[in-house]
């Protein structure tokens, strides 16, 4: 008596990868983000690679692993592979005090940002 299992969050030719916790406001990482959404897959590395945003790595982390996924465990050609999805959102958020003058303080946000990547194998179109 298992819990039955759960039903795949992407379509048949399709693959995942997450990175809950990006350190960097969400915001930063929806420009690089914007980057590589509709792109093969290819293009989009090579778009990371040379991108001078610091978000660009995290951002090449999780769409490598995509790629990974898409291979190794869905048996999808990676030369076929296209971002269909790179969604972001907001995490958590770090809170910290830093001390100031006449006995105050102010709080500093540290946010973190939730990255999703959907990549999605495309059929090739005759030219």
């Amino acid at each position: 008596m298992s819990k039955p299992a759960s039903p795949r969050k992407v379509g048949d030719k399709e693959a995942l990868a997450v990175a809950t916790t990006v350190r960097g406001s969400p915001q930063k990482l929806n420009l690089v983000a914007a980057l590589i959404r509709g792109k093969k897959v290819g293009d989009a590395l090579n778009i990371l690679t040379f991108s001078k945003k610091g978000m660009a790595i995290d951002v090449r982390k999780v769409l490598a692993s995509a790629i990974a996924n898409a291979e190794n465990n869905h048996n999808l050609d990676v030369d076929a592979l296209v971002v269909k999805e790179a969604s972001v959102g907001k995490s958590i958020v770090m809170k910290r005090f830093a001390t100031r003058g006449r006995g105050k303080s102010t709080r500093i946000i540290k946010p973190f940002a939730r990255l999703r990547v959907v990549v999605r194998e495309q059929q090739e179109e005759a030219e």
